[in-house]
């Protein structure tokens, strides 16, 4: 178990044949360290003195040649250590995660996910850098410490062994220092777990502390922990000062006693000048290894504390084991036995006590009973995500405790009440179960996911297809996509034009080159289309030279100046007569993340004239005329020249952008082009910008966009949902509904699945587990979230679908709903009281009775 693996087993156990080049590197760079020092000596006594040019030249050579390669040595050592330490730390990881994914649920109530995700991430990092030179930095630094002490006795043995005398009182001195540092550490290690768990759950419950205003209280837990971070760095910080400098003194020191001595006896004729320089050298570079080995423990010690902290606390068993050892995993046929099944809880509470029931393959269980009476912890127990401890369950006659955990989730689907949605498209939830089957997979497992027509009829069958048309209509085409989809949507394009334009024409606003685009901003009616390249962008273009020279050459710079400060004046008019914040006025053209720039320039207006704004500000005034939208921001009405003059500044644009060609693409072929516009040359063909053309597809408009080729007009109550309605007919028409319903599946959901409501989430968790088509199918409350119309397209599938060829057990709240199950087992408690089927049990008028009576009174309420 990685937990029990200690620290240098990651060491002596991975990458040997590395190991051993990087000791091999570490030998030869010794070597080419100590050559320096005696070519010093040489250069002074030999070269220098004798006066001999040739000799100084090769010494010279020599001792240059010896520092390039034992620096480029060095440089190696470096890069094989930072590998090793990253594929260490990456192993670690790998198996520490996978080991945490395996551990008992219930150690997941009482661990914050803050605590880890910080001990997989921060708490490790120094653990991979020491791990990497957990061989090389001793080894080559005793080495390279142990040839310079040789070749310092070589030299002169008196004065080489004053100068290691300092070195026992540093050893002394260094651990008794580090030890009280490893102590705060562990403080520190435990406060910073503590304060990643306040921090989480304070982005996590973020909704309930707006709500309730909570900002005291998270402020003062929060001060709480970094008061005490504070004070803890501080006294290490004390600590590890005091360590440098008693390092630092000590490396002063050696010096000190070199130049007494050794200048008396350098005076005295007994140790040569050359001797003495080469000394002084070998002694300043046998400080550097001893400095290093010093770091060394101190990276050791903080790396021991971080690697012990870390795997104690994850130092727990798997209830089971991930996969069998001599087998392969169970096909069962979902058989289902409960024989006296007791469970406890931690704290010693029993949750469920005597359970007992039986139930053949292919038959259907409801689990019924008041709040709390252990409906769900029962589910949770069969799906083997609580591991009982007294009883008996049996899946097919064999013991649940012994069953792998790929033998489990091969046989068992699970759906709970709320299901967790991962990052990712739609398709990647609803593919998930089958995805970890495939990479699990042993000889006779399907080598396939499903494929579309599976994941549509499942789709279909829950209700989700709605919801995912309507993701796939507003989606933009995938580029792989986009060359076999673009000719069919043309074609719809022009069904919709001849079918239904007249119809649609005051709900939807036309791609029309000849008219003003209400529902499109300034800058959109300019262009009329996109951009293709970033500096052509929305928020480049008040900057941008040549789209300002247009504006200056057309006269359109200052009219749209004069815009953008009406709209900044009313803006401010606004926020001081209603009191309100720019960021709560909608009908202002100022997105999310601009409200900070124009909120500084609000502040400088005061007391100034708008048109004496200049450089940066005319910029932000500029680019808020440009972003503005007629129908949607009524703050200030769009004068009718204005408009004229934007169309014609919109003409000059896709003219010199685009030429004849692009003209009669957008004017058609006889007689529409304007006469001032027919006369112009051609500028050759666009490469910054897509232009709406009526016969080209829309490179980065939806689907829907590109068959209405237009905009739905937001202002229009219900014209969203007739557009689509009519879309969707045509696409079923032209049988291209599954294409569009495949481009919705790949719409991306959103951290924890955030972008989808309850009831999204709930259906997409039931798809997952129907794709897995497991004998086995447990519904803890799976469709609590869902309209009455959605429960019952469900349970008409259990009824119809499943019905003798799924075992499923259903924890269920509404009791109208359990009619059509084989069996309804009451619970209270954590007992079933009550057995039977569903006239049996309303017959004998007891508990489930009073329970339905209860429920179907709760119904007529509502209703």
């Amino acid at each position: 178990m990685v937990t029990k693996k200690p620290l240098f087993f990651w060491v002596f156990h991975r990458y040997r044949g590395l190991q051993l080049l990087l000791l091999v590197v570490i030998g030869v760079t010794v070597f080419f360290r100590v050559i320096p020092l005696e070519l010093q000596k040489r250069i002074i006594n030999r070269a220098i003195s004798l006066k001999k040019m040739d000799l100084l030249f090769m010494y010279c050579g020599f001792y240059l040649g010896a520092v390039v390669l034992a620096g480029g040595l060095k440089y190696l050592i470096n890069v094989l250590q930072g590998y090793l330490g990253e594929k260490l730390l990456y192993e670690i990881r790998s198996e520490l995660y996978q080991h945490v994914l395996r551990l008992p649920l219930p150690l997941f109530r009482r661990t914050p996910p803050g605590m880890v995700i910080t001990s997989l991430t921060s708490e490790l990092n120094g653990v991979g850098d020491f791990l990497g030179s957990a061989i090389a930095v001793p080894v080559i630094n005793v080495l390279t410490l142990l040839t310079f002490a040789g070749y310092l006795m070589y030299l002169n043995p008196l004065l080489a062994l004053l100068s290691f005398a300092i070195y026992p009182l540093e050893i002394a001195m260094i651990p008794m220092l580090q030890n009280r540092l490893n102590r705060l550490n562990q403080e520190r290690i435990d406060v910073a777990r503590s304060l990643s768990n306040t921090i989480g759950e304070a982005v996590a419950g973020v909704r309930e502390i707006q709500a309730h205003g909570g900002y005291p209280i998270e402020r003062k837990k929060f001060e709480g922990f970094i008061a005490t971070v504070f004070s803890l760095r501080q006294r290490m910080n004390i600590i590890n000062y005091g360590i440098k400098f008693s390092n630092n003194f000590f490396q002063n020191l050696g010096p000190f006693i070199l130049f007494l001595l050794g200048g008396y006896l350098a005076m005295t004729g007994r140790f040569d000048l050359g001797a003495l320089v080469a000394f002084l050298s070998a002694y300043e570079k046998l400080y550097d290894p001893w400095k290093e080995l010093m770091n060394y423990y101190q990276d050791f010690q903080d790396s021991r504390i971080r690697y012990k902290r870390v795997m104690d606390y994850f130092d727990a068993e798997p209830e089971y084991p991930l996969a069998p050892t001599d087998r392969e995993p169970y096909k069962l046929r979902g058989r289902i036995e409960v024989k006296d099944l007791d469970y406890v809880a931690e704290g010693q509470v029993q949750l469920l006590g005597g359970i007992s029931l039986h139930l053949e393959p292919g038959e259907q269980l409801a689990l019924v009973g008041f709040s709390g009476s252990g409906k769900s912890t029962l589910a949770l127990v069969l799906g083997q995500l609580y591991s009982y401890d007294k009883g008996h369950v049996l899946l097919d006659d064999k013991e649940l405790k012994t069953l792998t955990k790929m033998d489990t989730s091969r046989n068992i689907g699970f759906v709970t009440q709320q299901p967790f949605i991962f990052d990712g498209t739609i398709r990647e939830n609803l593919l998930y179960a089958c995805t970890s089957l495939l990479a699990t997979g042993g000889p006779g497992e399907k080598e396939s996911l499903p494929d579309r027509e599976q994941i549509l009829h499942l789709v279909r069958e829950v209700g989700l297809e709605e919801d995912i048309l309507r993701f796939g209509l507003n989606a933009v085409v995938a580029e792989d996509r986009q060359e076999s989809l673009a000719p069919l949507l043309i074609k719809l394009r022009e069904r919709f034009q001849r079918q239904w334009r007249s119809d649609a024409a005051d709900m939807v606003e036309f791609f029309d080159v000849t008219r003003f685009l209400y529902h499109r901003t300034i800058y959109g009616n300019i262009i009329f289309g996109d951009p293709e390249r970033e500096e052509h962008e929305l928020d480049n273009l008040p900057k941008n030279p040549v789209f300002l020279k247009l504006l200056t050459d057309t006269g359109l710079y200052e009219p749209l100046l004069d815009l953008g400060r009406k709209l900044l004046e009313q803006s401010v008019m606004l926020s001081k007569d209603l009191g309100q914040d720019l960021v709560l006025m909608e009908d202002i053209p100022i997105a999310p993340d601009q409200f900070e720039h124009y909120r500084e320039l609000v502040r400088r207006m005061y007391g100034e004239q708008l048109n004496q704004l200049t450089g940066r500000d005319n910029e932000l005034v500029l680019r808020l005329a440009l972003q503005f939208i007629p129908a949607e921001h009524d703050i200030v009405a769009l004068p009718v020249p204005l408009e004229e003059k934007i169309l014609e500044v919109r003409h000059k644009f896709i003219e010199e952008i685009g030429g004849k060609d692009l003209l009669q693409c957008q004017f058609g072929e006889e007689g529409d082009i304007p006469a001032e516009i027919k006369a112009k040359t051609d500028k050759g063909e666009t490469v910054d910008f897509s232009i709406y053309c009526p016969s080209q597809y829309l490179y980065t408009k939806s689907v829907l966009d590109n068959i209405l080729f237009g905009r739905v007009q937001r202002d229009q109550p219900g014209a969203t949902e007739k557009m689509q309605q009519l879309v969707v007919k045509l696409l079923e028409e032209e049988k291209l509904l599954d294409e569009v319903l495949d481009i919705g599946l790949d719409f991306q959901v959103g951290s924890k699945g955030d972008r989808l409501s309850g009831g999204q989430k709930q259906k997409v968790a039931i798809v997952r587990a129907l794709l897995k088509k497991a004998p086995i199918l447990i519904l803890d409350e799976a469709t609590a979230s869902l309209d009455n119309t959605s429960q019952a397209r469900i349970q008409h599938m259990l009824e119809t679908d499943l019905k003798g060829k799924c075992t499923v057990v259903a924890v269920v709240h509404r009791l109208d709903t359990v009619a059509a199950y084989d069996r309804i087992a009451v619970l209270k408690a954590g007992r079933i009281v009550e057995m039977g089927q569903y006239d049996q049990l309303m017959a004998a008028k007891s508990i489930f009775y009073g329970l339905r009576q209860a429920s179907a009174a709760t119904l007529d309420a509502a209703g």
